[in-house]
This record gives structure tokens, sequence and C-alpha cells, in this order.
């Protein structure tokens, strides 16, 4: 009780200071931290005290001060917790423009929110939220808050500045280490390494930073933290509700993953004798953990489960089995128990999922992965099952979990390898359209196109997740033609290994070609002509990253209307870089046009000096897109 008396009375003090001499006027905010900011952060102090392997307390305080109505949402704190995490001493106060305080957080105030969602989530997830909601502009927000977690699987991760429109000028981040306990940490973009000393209780770790602008993001980077101040830091020797592990190495890392969750893969003999059915009369392998995951998808659904060790320990398989449902970890282990059933070897594989989530730092062992699925390992090839997605193709990982670092859990500890890398040529869009086209300009389009891999992603999710009628609205979002109807239209699926869509339309298309005279102009390139390209940068800083490889085929058959023939034809465009490869051309025959155009572009990361050729080459490739046909009516 002592120690949360002091941490009040502190923070009173400091409240009433700030009201008598106006510590905080927006006034004394110096015009560079200013420019384009709707907030400024004054005064940013975290303090992360590791108090043994299995508990640490964590305080921050920060001033933030609001210039105008883009940065309302700075008046919000939200402290997340959970049982392995008590949130303490929340305090806040309002101040105006001249940094004298206007009110004061009430208990009242602060809202303990759940977070679960009732039928898709179950968890003890929870947080504490307070506002300041009546403020005139500018004025400045002051909130503290401590918490104390008991699970140090995870230790801070410090970026100060996290939006490009808010300036810092003052913050700090201090890791007190017991003695006998090592920190690891990894610095990026810091303006000076961490200043190291000996205390009383062990080692303390210091980082500060002063006076930073706001910036602009660099577009098609990396990730957003390769241009700001980061640092990460993560334990050595941890311990969470009695189960104690180290991450020195991915193995050791992944040996507390295997640890945690050895021996929870166990069936039930009747269950043992159904998968032996499933597969029952198969021989390879391949095809048996297929029929394997196919039942999977029939018989289980996903319910994100966040209960077990902070969220890392499995349901058993037994319990899958009589639930009908779990969440990644869970499903993967029950399919990782089906397949050890039939005697095939397979292992719960770590990973970060999601489109554009940021590769892990592979010097830098850690469990921060947001996701779990199945590696099985073939004489002929990895399979990777997603054992969540009940519409998904067998082996498929597609932007969610391919491409980037995994980390297999194996009896003997952690091993990190890659996952499935697309290529272009996996990727495609091959499209067919003939339309003819009438003497006002209006046409009747008959469009088929097959899309595969990553292409097929978006259009596969609209087929699967959406009736009818909401499918005709998202294909009204997708098709870049700037007036039309559809007509008919159809969608079907294959399940390949690498999957497809194909997807057929009936288009009327309202001016399709324009009027001038006796004359049309026609943009052969209908649907896929690129109209948005980046702009330069004189100064660029970051390597810049292509997240996707994929080749385009068009092909589009105009009819002409009756008395046009051919005027001008756009000559043929051949373009080749590092980035890929484009070529059109237009053909003309007795009552008809051919056009046809191929696009690949080339996955990859290329250094900061190379963005600008990348901008050029979609330039070109935007303005051949823009060539346009002229036919004349003949017979007047």
């Amino acid at each position: 009780m002592q120690i949360r008396f002091a941490c009040l009375l502190i923070f009173l003090t400091s409240a009433a200071q700030a009201q008598a001499d106006g510590l905080y006027p927006a006034a004394a905010i110096p015009e560079a931290m200013r420019h384009n900011a709707y907030a400024v952060i004054r005064l940013h102090e975290t303090t992360f005290t590791v108090k043994s392997a299995g508990e640490a307390v964590e305080k921050v305080h920060y001033v933030v001060t609001i210039l105008n109505e883009r940065g309302k949402g700075q008046a919000k704190l939200n402290v997340f917790y959970d049982k392995l995490h008590r949130v303490e001493n929340v305090q806040g106060a309002l101040y105006d423009e001249f940094g004298r305080q206007v009110s004061r957080l009430k208990k009242a105030d602060i809202q303990d929110v759940g977070l679960e969602d009732a039928g898709t989530f179950v968890g003890d997830n929870r947080a504490k939220m307070a506002e300041f909601v009546r403020m005139q502009y500018p004025c400045t927000v002051e909130f503290e808050y401590e918490v104390t977690t008991h699970n140090l699987i995870f230790y801070p991760v410090w970026q100060p500045q996290d939006d490009d429109e808010v300036s810092i000028e003052k913050a700090s981040f201090k890791v007190l280490m017991p003695a006998g306990m090592d920190l690891r940490y990894k610095e990026l973009n810091v303006p000076a390494k961490a200043a190291v000393t000996t205390v009383a209780t062990g080692k303390q770790y210091e980082w500060n930073v002063s006076n930073l602008p706001t910036f602009q993001w660099e577009k098609q980077s990396l990730s957003s933290n390769v241009q700001v101040p980061v640092v990460y830091t993560a334990p050595t020797d941890f311990e969470v509700q009695g189960y104690k592990g180290n991450m020195r190495t991915w193995a050791d890392a992944g040996k507390f993953y295997y640890t945690l969750n050895h021996n929870r893969d166990g069936l039930s003999e009747e269950m043992k004798q159904k998968i032996r059915q499933v597969v029952a009369g198969e021989t390879d392998v391949t095809k048996k953990t297929k029929r394997i995951y196919e039942y999977l998808q029939a018989n289980t659904r996903y319910v994100g489960i966040q209960l077990g060790i902070g969220g890392w320990q499995t349901f058993t398989a037994l319990e899958v089995t009589d639930k009908g449902y779990g969440d990644c970890k869970a499903l993967s282990n029950y399919t990782k128990a089906m397949l050890k059933t039939v005697g095939i070897e397979s292992y719960c594989t770590l990973v970060n999922a999601g489109k554009d989530e940021s590769e892990i730092m592979t010097d830098f062992p850690n469990l921060y992965f947001n996701h779990v699925i199945v590696c099985v390992p073939t004489p002929k090839d990895t399979i990777w099952l997603e054992c969540t997605d009940q519409n998904g193709a067998f082996g498929y990982q597609g932007t969610f979990t391919g491409n980037r670092h995994a980390l297999v859990i194996t009896p003997t500890g952690g091993k990190l390898v890659k996952t499935t890398r697309y290529q272009a040529s996996d990727n495609l869009q091959n499209r067919r359209i003939d339309i003819a086209v009438d003497e006002n300009g209006d046409a009747k389009a008959a469009i088929r196109t097959v899309y595969t891999g990553e292409q097929q992603e978006e259009i596969n999710g609209i087929m699967h997740y959406l009736g009818v009628e909401d499918q005709k609205k998202a294909l009204y979002r997708r098709i870049d033609i700037p007036s039309f109807e559809i007509d008919r239209f159809s969608l079907s699926a294959k399940k390949d290994r690498i999957p497809s869509v194909t997807e057929t339309l009936s288009l009327t298309v309202r001016k399709c070609a324009s009027k001038s005279g006796t004359r049309l102009f026609v943009a052969p390139n209908l649907m896929n002509a690129i109209s948005q390209v980046p702009s330069k940068a004189e100064n660029r800083k970051t390597e810049f990253v292509l997240r996707s490889g994929y080749q385009n085929a068009d092909t589009v058959v105009y009819q002409l209307p009756k008395g046009y023939g051919v005027e001008f034809l756009p000559d043929d465009v051949r373009m080749e870089s590092k980035f890929g490869t484009y070529a059109a051309s237009v053909r003309a025959s007795e009552g008809q046009i051919s056009y046809t155009r191929y696009l690949t572009v080339n996955r990859g990361r290329y250094p900061a000096s190379a963005y600008n050729e990348w901008v050029d080459f979609s330039k070109k490739i935007a303005k051949a897109d823009k060539a346009q046909i002229v036919l004349v009516n003949k017979g007047l």
C-alpha cells in the first residue's frame, strides 16, 4: 500500500504543479515539432522492472499535446490485460493550452471491458479504458498506469513513435534486470546504443530519444519499423505458471512450446478406428494426408481460444473430438494426432500469419508468433496444412502463411524453416473478353477469367463467404470499368495445391467507345489498365518490397460495328526490367480487332536506389495501358 500511495502522491503533486506553473503550455512546443503533426508527445517514460524469471512490473507515464481534431484518439487510454496481468494505478489528467489542469480521471471514468466475442472467441482478455471527450484544441493529456505481469514469455517492444503525424520531444525506456538474469535486445534506428549501468538490484538498460519530428512512411517498405527507433527486448530465462524455459536459441524457444503441449495429442480408440477408416485402401502419404485434412474441414470449426498458459497451451485432441471446434493450435494439434494414428509424421509450426505481416527477425529468437499450422514432411516435398479454414485448398498457404520463416516444433526443439514461396507463374490471371461494340459506342461483353494462387484469394473469399446478392455487389466493386451492368455471373473453384477460381461475366458496357463525329475511340485494355503509379522519391532511405509476384494474360477481341474500319492502331510495346516484363499488341482483321497484353511482376526486395526505376517501369506500363484505337465509319 505504501508503494501505491507514493505513486499516487507523485502523480497528484505533478498535476498540481502543472496547474500552478503551466508545465505543458502548447506555445512552448518548437515549430519543428509542430510541422505536419496533429499531436506532440511531450514526455513518454516506460520502465520495465524484472523481479524474477516469473514476474515483472511495467510502468508507463506519458504526456501528449493534441493540436487538432485529428489527434483526438490520443485522448484515449487502453491497457490490455488477462489473468496473468494485473493493471493498477491508472491515472489521467487533462490540461488546457496553457498547461493548466482542467480535469482528472475519476475511478468511475475508467471502464473494465471484456474483449470476448461470443461464438468466435473464447478468452480472458480484458482492457482498462478511459477517455477525455470534452476538449478544446490545443490541449494536453497525461496518463499513467502500471502492469504487473506473470507471463514473461514476452518482454516489451519499445516504439515510441508509431504514427507519422506525431512528433516526440522526449521519450525514454528503461529495463531493470535482477542479478544473474540476462537481457536480450535488438536495436533498430536508435540514435544511441543502450546505456548499461550496474544498480543495487542488478543491471539497468536505458534508451532515450528526443526531438523526433514527424516523417513520411516510405511506401512499399518491409515494415513500418524500418524508419523509426525500435528496441525489441526478450528474456533469456523465463517462467510462466510453473513452466520454465529459455530463448537463447530457436531450438530452446521451440523446446518450451513442445514441453507446454507434450502428450496432448491422444485420441480415443473409437476415434483412431474412425481415422483409419478415413484412409482405408490408400497407401500414398500425400493422399492419406489429404483425406485426413478434408475430414478435419468437414467435422470441425475454428473458434479463437486464448486460455491456458497465456493462450499458449492447447486444448487436448480429446477435447476437440468432443467439442468439434478449436483455435489454430488446438486444430493443428488435433490434425497432428490424426496423422500420427495412421503413421504419418507431422509437426505443429509457429508462424506469423497475415497478408502484410512483417517477417520475423531470424537473428533474435523469440515467440512473437500469432498462428499455428502443421508441417508434414514427405519424401517428395513438405506439405503445409492450414487447419482453421474449412474452405481452404489442401497444402495451399498463399499470402496468409507463405513465403516467410516459421518455427517447426520438434521433440528436440524448434527449427527455423521457410514456408512455400509462390512464384509469379503460380499466381495467374488469364482473361478472355469477347466484346461487340455498336455504332453508339455501347457494348456487350462476355468475359471468362481464371485466377490461380494468390490472385484467386479475394475472389475465392467472395465465393465462399458471401451470398449471391453480396457476391454481385462485390463484383461491382472489383470490376474496373467506368459504366457497366452485370447481366449474369458465375463463380467456380478448384481446390488444387495451387487453387483456382473461374469467373464468368456477361456485361452491358455503356460508352465502351467514345464517339466523335464518324469516329469511335476505343481503349483496348478494358479491365486491367494500371491507372495509379507511385511518385518518385529522390531521397529514399529504405529498401522496398514487391510482396507478390504474378502474371497477367489478357486477350480482348472486339467485334466492330457494321461499316466501321480501323483508322489507327497503337504500336506494339515490349519492356523488360529487373521488376518484370510487359508486352502489348493490337491486330486487326476483317470486322474485328484483337488486343493481347502480358505482364509479369517479380516478387522481391530491392534497394532504395532502385525505387525510381520501379516508378519509371510502372509509369511506362500505365502509359501503354492508356493506348487507344481509332475506328472510322467508312460508309459516311
